[in-house]
């Protein structure tokens, strides 16, 4: 709680202070300009990223496979989309980090290798029930 909380203040001061200094350093039209700019290019990539996420996890099912990674991939993709609509620079380092496959793959491993712990550790016997006296009453 208190993190989401800090993370609520913090993230607009930092969004502020690094508007501050690429307003000084490239003037205040263009910073504006380079924000929608990289609201539009990062929507259009996450557009991108998500069709092919959703390819992979329609061929993970074909083929009876749990598509996990592409679920799991799915949703940083949107909260990806998320943070490239929000005006800034910092957001949209966050976003564009998510929509690399190759940072998003190191990002979500950890999540991943937790899930496979838990159903790796599963004891579950599959077994047969054989009754010889089953027809008499």
């Amino acid at each position: 709680m208190n993190t989401i909380l800090i993370s609520i203040i913090a993230i607009p001061i930092i969004e502020i202070m690094i508007f501050i200094k690429i307003g000084e350093n490239i003037g205040a039209i263009n910073t504006i300009l380079l924000i929608f700019f990289t609201a539009v290019v990062g929507v259009y990539f996450a557009r991108i990223q998500g069709i092919k996420t959703l390819k992979n996890g329609l061929i993970n099912m074909y083929q009876n496979k749990l598509p996990f990674y592409e679920i799991l991939s799915g949703a940083s993709i949107a909260i990806a989309a998320i943070f490239l609509i929000l005006p800034g620079f910092f957001t949209d380092s966050i976003g564009f980090l998510l929509l690399i496959p190759l940072t998003r793959k190191l990002i979500l491993y950890p999540i991943m290798r937790k899930s496979e712990v838990k159903t790796k550790s599963d004891n579950t016997i599959d077994a047969e029930i054989i009754e010889d006296k089953k027809d008499e009453l």
